[in-house]
């Protein structure tokens, strides 16, 4: 035995306990060390572990870990009162950071810390802890409008800060860089960040400008850059994609079914350029059906170590945002060659599959082929078909409308096998953000899911479990999109919660099915609750993500998934493609599977947090345009529901989607505490009450479109429903709702996730991001 080793092996022990004291007997035990030697080793070894102050010695003379000495690695949260907390382990409360224990580490930071307050469950306060190092920095640069004010401490000027988590600071730009034109808009890179000597300020150098605050469109464009999005491909990006020739020539069809002879058809939106998936379906003899998903073969166009491959990986998604679309790929490749357009020959990935009259798929058959689109159908058109039975619709497509009937069926029959297994449906509304030709929003509709939207929906569902099941099977490296279940301790206090409504569950926190989380959506569906319920579920799950470990998808139910149907605008669905003629090139042996072993997981960590990005800068856009377009509307009264209800106030959504706040200073007809079990704001004196889901008149009386925010307030709250709801007042009580009231604006109080719009955003995204339901982000 070497010291050393033995060292980290005593220290491992002491880690993996923190909470128990052990003799020296143990700790060999523990290790499986015996003998006088041993002994006299393990002794000597916790009195350097001692004096290095990891270990502590008990009054009795046992040994246990130094808790004062335990170093966390987490990531900030901050608060604009200068608080924050450090989120580090999904299963604990995140740590309380007090002001003067941040080190000035900045939102999004990956922090050090340590636990100077251990957390109690008694009273539910969670842990408090102290950052003792900042490892890495969220933001290392910004953009925004540069200005020149009276207040430049001697710099060349400022930039004009939007970001909502760095509103509380400044930027000033040094003269070593750029020189900008006050009006334009720059990105600068951070050289100084907040530190003890100017908390408030960063410094920086100019970097690039990217045009005038008065363009249009810049708004985004900020947002664009904000995010660290590459939005411009480098030419000798755009020079290799416009060397790939626009046809297929006979070489590349060798080794490929060809498939022309099929009925096959592509079911997007009537905007989209990039038709990445075509679909066919016919009812076999023996009554099951043949469904044929057929994707756009990506990977044979985006060779690995290309420079199109090296810049897609970078890019990771294709990105929408309001008005435009940055793809992951150049459009040469994602609108032409690549893309499954009308009549044009196409390179293709095919999944076969037979479904029986129960959903399952009991064939299936995973192969590149070559395809021609028969039609380049729309959600509309299908529709029109489907749902409003059109004679004129149903004529022009007349040799195909039994097949989009088949189709029909054979989605009503996934689904249904879906739902026996648990998957679990969240109803949700997408917004669709009209501008004029200068960016400006002039009208938000809600996106309608018709019966064509679900049913190509179910079908991508199905290749995408079917691609996913078959390699799992096979044994072999892959990538996998999972939904993990949801931790125990978030699902018991789901369950306390659900308890104060009185709905009772039956099922282990610690063993949690789908199929529970279903039945108790049944149980709320069409009550008042059910609003509350939904939301409140939602937090308790984990986020999706990629990985290349097969650890099955709990929103959906299913054992085995992965993205198979998006190649153009996922690059994990292009690694994917490029998975499966891997294998059916060299076969599954042992120097086969080693060729991508050890990339995956890197490719899936990172195809995660550009996803994460995408899904924050669609968010960021959304917010600030629906805002903007609010601004047109102060003094206009609509009806709303309450989305959320916190202890500043609550959230108010409109029926297109518009959330703002309604702050507890501007209810000014009592005195109104917040009731955490119920989720309720309820007046002291007149008992009126609100919650998550309760119908409301509300007036528009502020927004702050740099802010993105939106303020209401309640119309005739003499309208109220009243309830028997109590707050169990304890001293001090009344001075403190009253203390709460003057506080002025509390609508970023608390921990993350109770920022300006992230509690709706978390839902409307969650909903793609966590449960993977279908195309919602397709376009």
């Amino acid at each position: 035995m070497e010291d050393n080793n033995l060292k980290k092996e005593v220290q491992a022990v002491l880690d993996k306990y923190p909470s128990q004291t052990f003799a020296v007997e143990e700790i060999a035990d523990e290790l499986g060390y015996h003998g006088a030697n041993a002994f006299t080793l393990i002794v000597q070894t916790l009195a350097v572990l001692e004096r290095e102050k990891s270990v502590i010695v008990t009054a009795e003379g046992n040994f246990k870990f130094n808790e004062e000495n335990e170093k966390i690695e987490g990531t900030f949260h901050s608060n604009p009162k200068g608080f924050g907390f450090v989120n580090y382990d999904d299963e604990l409360d995140d740590a309380f950071i007090a002001p003067d224990n941040t080190m000035q580490a900045m939102n999004g930071d990956k922090v050090e810390i340590k636990i100077v307050r251990k957390g109690d469950s008694k009273s539910g306060k969670g842990p408090e802890g102290k950052i003792i190092d900042i490892i890495e920095r969220n933001y290392e640069q910004v953009v925004g409008e540069f200005i020149r004010t009276g207040d430049d401490h001697g710099y060349i000027g400022q930039v004009k800060l939007t970001n909502k988590k760095l509103i509380n600071y400044k930027f000033y730009v040094v003269g070593a860089g750029l020189k900008p034109t006050p009006g334009e808009v720059v990105t600068a890179d951070i050289t100084e960040y907040p530190n003890s000597d100017h908390p408030d300020y960063m410094v920086g150098i100019a970097k690039e400008v990217i045009g005038s605050v008065d363009d249009p469109g810049i708004d985004i464009l900020q947002i664009v850059y904000a995010h660290n999005i590459p939005s411009q491909f480098p030419e000798d990006v755009l020079q290799e994609a416009d060397a790939i020739p626009e046809t297929i020539s006979k070489e590349e069809m060798q080794g490929r079914e060809d498939i022309t002879d099929q009925d096959l058809v592509t079911i997007d939106g009537e905007s989209s350029k990039d038709l990445d998936d075509a679909v066919t379906a016919w009812k076999l003899p023996n009554g099951n059906y043949h469904l044929g998903v057929h994707i756009a073969d990506v990977s044979h166009y985006v060779k690995p170590g290309s420079l199109l491959d090296e810049e897609a990986y970078k890019r990771g998604t294709s990105v929408y945002l309001t008005d435009r679309v940055i793809p992951m790929l150049p459009r040469r490749l994602s609108n032409g060659i690549c893309s499954l357009n009308e009549g044009q020959l196409r390179l293709c990935m095919s999944c076969d599959m037979e479904i029986n009259p129960e959903g399952h798929v009991v064939k299936h058959r995973i192969h590149p082929s070559v395809m021609k689109s028969t039609a380049r159908m729309t959600y509309k058109a299908v529709n029109d078909i489907l749902e409003s039975d059109d004679e004129k619709t149903k004529e022009k497509y007349a040799r195909l409308v039994p097949m989009f009937k088949t189709m029909g069926e054979l989605h009503k029959i996934l689904y249904k096998q879906r739902r026996r297994r648990g998957a679990i449906d969240f109803d949700d509304n997408e917004a669709e953000i009209i501008v004029d030709d200068k960016g400006h929003p002039i009208d938000i509709k809600v996106r309608v899911r018709g019966l064509a939207e679900r049913m190509i929906e179910s079908f991508m569902l199905a290749a995408n479990e079917t691609v996913a099941e078959n390699y799992c099977e096979k044994h072999v490296p892959f990538i996998y999109r999972v939904h993990e279940t949801p931790d125990g301790e978030r699902v018991k206090k789901f369950f306390e919660f659900l308890s104060a409504f009185g709905i009772d569950v039956k099922g282990d926190p610690e063993h949690l099915k789908p199929k529970m989380l279903q039945n108790i959506l049944k149980k709320v569906s069409g009550k008042p609750e059910e609003a509350a319920v939904s939301v409140m579920m939602l937090r308790s799950l984990k986020q999706a993500r990629y990985t290349d470990q097969p650890l099955g998808h709990f929103g959906l139910g299913a054992e085995y998934y992965t993205h198979f149907t998006s190649p153009i605008r996922r690059y994990p669905d292009t690694t994917v493609h490029r998975l499966i003629h891997h294998y059916e090139d060299n076969g599954m042996g042992k120097e086969a599977k080693a060729k991508y072993a050890n990339l995956l997981e890197e490719i899936s960590v990172h195809s995660s947090k550009c996803e994460r990005r995408e899904i924050d800068a669609e968010r960021d856009t959304d917010a600030m345009k629906k805002a903007e377009y609010m601004s047109d509307h102060i003094g206009e009264e609509f009806d709303a529901t309450v989305s959320s209800v916190l202890k500043f106030g609550m959230f108010i959504e409109l029926p297109n989607t518009v959330e703002g706040l309604v702050h507890i200073s501007r209810m000014k007809d009592d005195y109104y505490e917040y009731i955490e079990k119920f989720l309720a704001l309820v007046g002291r004196n007149t008992h009126r009450t609100y919650r998550i889901g309760q119908p409301v008149r509300v007036k528009v009386v502020n927004v702050d479109v740099d802010q993105s925010a939106v303020d209401f307030d309640i119309v005739n709250p003499e309208n109220t429903p009243m309830s028997k709801l109590r707050v169990e007042h304890k001293n001090n009580g009344s001075r403190g709702n009253r203390r709460n009231r003057r506080n002025g604006d509390k609508r970023r109080d608390g921990k993350k996730g109770h920022g300006r719009f992230n509690k709706n955003h978390s839902r409307r995204n969650g909903n793609r991001n966590n449960n993977d339901h279908g195309h919602s982000n397709k376009r």
